[in-house]
């Protein structure tokens, strides 16, 4: 349901702009814009408006903590000890949501194709804010399912999407920085949204925190995404990263807002699986390793505060080189940087694996936190590189959802290797073959035409 109704409350934003933009019609022979483009304009005037762009999209990626795996952990005990369901009950209730509300991000990405991500994503946080509410009516079973799956949908998947849209269409030779800061906002979220979730839960319990976490993502996301998004830098006369306009005659190629290919010949091209398959498997590993951690560190001795304290040097760790994940795409061949970002995941899994007291557990936070940065990293930078601009939202909600796909199905190899043997060493050494086997695709790894 929450899919059409997405749909309807688009399109009555987009009527109801439209009646306002008229008042301001920008068109050649009228000398009036919308005063939300006076706004942008005269802060380019400063600062190139793209920066507002990627402090934007920042904060949009911190709003999806709500969402995410990170902020759930805090509330399987309270919900399973207040709804009467086993943890395991829960776990697979997230996963089968989060499965199925990856199906419906290919539809978001066309609707911001169609509308412009301005009116899709305040369409998303309006949603957003509603489902988190609705989160602390559950009553059951089926219940907490269609709740993760909403969460899921619209926080996790369509929030994200557009934040990692918006920031590409305003960036193209700092694209690489531009979409690591961006994603820095989910570092600051796996830092603040659990103990902020658990303060709640101490103070008014966990039903009525959803309340507050639904009001807190209004407030953060509706009045800054009406006042100043916009879809994209040639809106307002500008170009991205603020630089003059290329002469005619010179190479656009994939930066150039109308050179792209659609999802349909995207798809039907060898670079878009084997960019697909690495991106699903580095996510799939990394939710693996989120979900089981505290698993092995009990299992070969260290304890769960220890655990707990492995998340944060990680997190640090994604924190600082992210950026330079970033930097170092906008200048390296992004094949030689997408292996590198799939040997570092082998090395996490392998670093797992031989935890055993405190050294060698900062040494594993340390190679999974640089995975973390190089997940994060490529995420969305490979597809406008190679795919371009001109149908990035349905390219980037088709791979989006090969990518949340992944990720649910992370936990399962080491849950049954566990269930089997009673132990996890075995499934991580064959695991660390996987992301082998994806840095040897990248030999066949060539940029699609994409025309003019």
């Amino acid at each position: 349901m929450v899919f059409p109704f997405a749909l309807v409350v688009t399109g009555r934003l987009k009527q109801r702009e439209n009646h306002i933009l008229s008042l301001y019609d920008d068109r050649p022979h009228v000398n009036h814009r919308p005063l939300r483009d006076s706004l942008s304009l005269s802060i380019n005037r400063h600062v190139f408006y793209g920066w507002v762009m990627l402090g934007v999209g920042g904060l949009t990626f911190f709003a999806t903590g709500p969402a995410q795996s990170h902020i759930f952990s805090v509330y399987i005990s309270p919900i399973s000890d207040d709804l009467g369901i086993s943890r395991t009950s829960i776990s697979s209730a997230y996963a089968i949501a989060t499965l199925a509300a990856a199906l419906g991000l290919p539809y978001i990405g066309r609707l911001i194709d169609r509308f412009g991500v301005r009116r899709v994503v305040l369409a998303v946080a309006i949603l957003f804010g509603f489902a988190n509410i609705a989160f602390g009516h559950v009553t059951g079973l089926v219940t907490l399912a269609l709740a993760f799956a909403a969460l899921r949908f619209l926080g996790q998947g369509s929030l994200a999407l557009s934040a990692n849209y918006l920031v590409s269409q305003w960036f193209s030779r700092k694209r690489g920085i531009a979409l690591s800061l961006t994603a820095l906002g989910f570092s600051v979220s796996m830092a603040l949204h659990p103990p902020l979730a658990q303060w709640l839960i101490d103070q008014v319990g966990w039903r009525a925190s959803w309340f507050w976490l639904g009001t807190m993502t209004w407030l953060l996301l509706v009045p800054m995404i009406a006042i100043l998004i916009q879809n994209r830098p040639e809106d307002l006369g500008l170009v991205p990263d603020g630089e003059a306009p290329p002469e005619k005659g010179s190479n656009l190629r994939r930066d150039d807002m109308h050179v792209g290919l659609s999802l349909r010949a995207a798809i039907r091209t060898p670079t878009f699986w084997i960019i697909a398959i690495g991106l699903s498997s580095l996510s799939m590993l990394v939710t693996g390793m989120f979900f089981h951690q505290v698993s092995v560190f009990s299992l070969q001795g260290l304890s769960a505060q220890t655990a707990t304290r492995a998340f944060s040097i990680s997190a640090v760790v994604m924190v600082i080189t992210m950026p330079v994940f970033g930097y170092l795409l906008d200048r390296l061949p992004p094949r030689r940087m997408f292996a590198s970002a799939l040997l570092i995941m082998s090395a996490s899994l392998l670093a797992l694996a031989r935890v055993t007291d405190v050294p060698t557990m900062i040494t594993f936070s340390v190679f999974f936190g640089l995975a973390n940065a190089g997940l994060q990293s490529h995420y969305t930078f490979m597809w406008p590189r190679f795919f371009g601009r001109r149908h990035l939202g349905s390219i980037q909600g088709a791979a989006q959802t090969i990518g949340i796909i992944g990720a649910s199905i992370g936990p399962l190899p080491m849950g049954i290797a566990f269930d089997l043997y009673g132990s996890y060493t075995g499934v991580l050494h064959l695991l660390a073959l996987l992301p082998i086997v994806c840095a040897l695709m990248l030999a066949f790894l060539r940029p699609p035409n994409l025309g003019h």
